[in-house]
């Protein structure tokens, strides 16, 4: 039998997913593992798998069998027994022919430029974080900017620059959608921070030893699998999956603060659970669109669930606790580790902050963003910015360049646009919690009862399995019948800030 038109394009994407696998495994160890003189080799082997990445994506060839898969789709007779199928088959097409159409937009050059910029980026960045001088990332970070305007102007006029650049992290989203969830958090959270109850911080430490075996305890707690997950450690927490069957997280110690590694790891846990319970497995889609996930404001709900709802919460302290009294925590009881986890005040790190001042930071990152995207500011500017708005928000300025414009990854890659997807998960988050403890009762219960199987089962039959199927929005209202709303978190962190204080 003759191999079909849609059997082809399976295996081209199953070819482009694998040199994708390559990228990210490169990555990964670029970032766990390389010595600092390989950077210059990684950085040829990146550019070259990002050159021969977007000539598979925008070639004629990929276009010719996208078409015909798409002609074959139109011939099939539709049945009660398809349909379903068909429409699945049809939002894979119309996904890929809008990624066809973003790529070959594109010229290659610009391309080739932008993966060595972007190697260049993170080399200069850590050197810069290291020495605490923004200077030493500058010319670097002005050519990352200048080649992402000019990537925003080769792939939309619909769109404006800065939103073009968010695209691929939050489908559909617009500026006037996002004022609309940002504007009332921005307008309400100052007040919250100034009418706290200012407590003293317990200051407590543990061995990194003991952090990453707690770390450990933590990953079998929630049910690792051992044989699908590994964990190494990164100057900056991600998680990144480099096969079907192949999850990576990071952690870092960050020495006087033993609570960062533990949290981190939550966090990155939320993202790798929520990649394996994608429909690459159950339905064959790992290299196709519809098994993607299907917007990083989903993903980071899915981790911020898990470092906040779950980890953070009052009924995990006291289930953990004695957990952390071996590994040498010196707290009295279980209270006192759950008052050290959910401490609120305002700080100078992003990865640090607390659940209440933790949208600020991303507010500011997302303003300077456009501001230097679609406004003019020069990219020299930005330490003196940077520290302007951090003290009109939150009453506090970095005294150095390291504890403030430094501190992030994602500027020395070119991730502009990826900031708001941090603020949207909180908030989607707060909205689908909410929906859980209406079908599967209180997540506090669950905790103490050790029922983490079922909340995994829940976010799988909600949330995992949709893909990229909908986008952040349409999901949201199909799981929770309402609109995105920010007023579930803003009533979440009021509710934190009684109990708290």
């Amino acid at each position: 039998m003759a191999e079909t038109h849609w059997k082809k394009l399976g295996a081209y994407l199953k070819e482009t997913q694998i040199l994708g696998s390559i990228q990210n495994t490169l990555y990964w160890d670029q970032n766990t593992g390389m010595p600092k003189k390989g950077a210059y080799w990684r950085s040829e082997q990146l550019t070259y798998i990002a050159k021969v990445l977007h000539e598979r994506n925008s070639s004629e060839e990929f276009s010719n069998l996208i078409q015909s898969a798409k002609n074959e789709l139109a011939d099939i007779e539709r049945n009660s027994d398809n349909q379903l199928f068909i429409k699945d088959k049809e939002r894979n097409i119309s996904l890929l022919l809008k990624e066809f159409n973003r790529e070959r937009n594109l010229d290659p050059k610009l391309v080739e430029s932008l993966a060595k910029a972007k190697s260049k980026g993170y080399e200069s960045w850590q050197e810069a974080k290291e020495k605490s001088d923004f200077k030493i990332f500058l010319p670097f970070f002005e050519e990352l900017v200048k080649l992402r305007i000019e990537e925003a102007k080769q792939i939309s006029i619909k769109c404006s620059p800065w939103e073009t650049l968010a695209q691929p992290f939050e489908p559909e989203l617009n500026l006037k959608w996002l004022n609309k969830i940002f504007q009332p958090l921005k307008e309400t959270i100052p007040g919250l921070i100034r009418g706290l109850n200012k407590s003293q911080k317990n200051q407590w430490d543990l061995s990194p030893e003991s952090q990453k075996k707690l770390c450990s305890k933590l990953l079998d707690e929630f049910g690792r699998d051992r044989d699908l997950v590994v964990v190494g450690q990164s100057p900056h927490p991600f998680s990144i999956t480099l096969g079907p069957n192949d999850f990576r997280i990071t952690t870092r110690i960050v020495e006087g603060e033993p609570l960062s590694s533990f949290l981190a790891t939550a966090h990155e846990w939320g993202h790798s659970i929520y990649e394996q319970g994608l429909p690459s497995q159950s339905h064959q889609w790992f290299a196709w669109p519809l098994g993607q996930a299907t917007s990083m404001g989903i993903h980071e709900s899915q981790s911020l669930f898990w470092e906040n709802r779950i980890v953070k919460s009052k009924s995990f302290s006291k289930r953990f606790f004695k957990k952390f009294v071996s590994a040498g925590c010196s707290l009295n009881n279980y209270l006192e580790l759950w008052k050290s986890i959910n401490h609120l005040e305002a700080g100078l790190n992003r990865v640090e902050a607390d659940e209440l001042t933790y949208g600020l930071h991303i507010l500011i990152r997302t303003e300077l963003e456009i501001d230097l995207i679609e406004r003019g500011l020069p990219a020299e500017d930005i330490p003196t910015e940077w520290n302007k708005r951090y003290g009109e928000l939150l009453g506090i300025k970095p005294s150095n360049d390291s504890e403030g414009c430094l501190q992030d990854v994602h500027w020395s890659e070119g991730a502009f646009g990826y900031f708001p997807s941090y603020l949207l998960g909180h908030v989607i988050s707060a909205q689908i919690s909410s929906q859980m403890e209406r079908e599967i009762g209180l997540i506090d219960n669950l905790i103490e009862n050790g029922e983490y199987q079922k909340i995994i089962f829940w976010l799988k039959n909600n949330i995992h399995k949709y893909g990229r199927s909908v986008n952040c929005m349409e999901l949201v209202r199909a799981v929770t019948n309402e609109e995105l709303s920010p007023n579930y978190f803003i009533n979440h962190l009021r509710s934190k800030i009684n109990d708290f204080c």
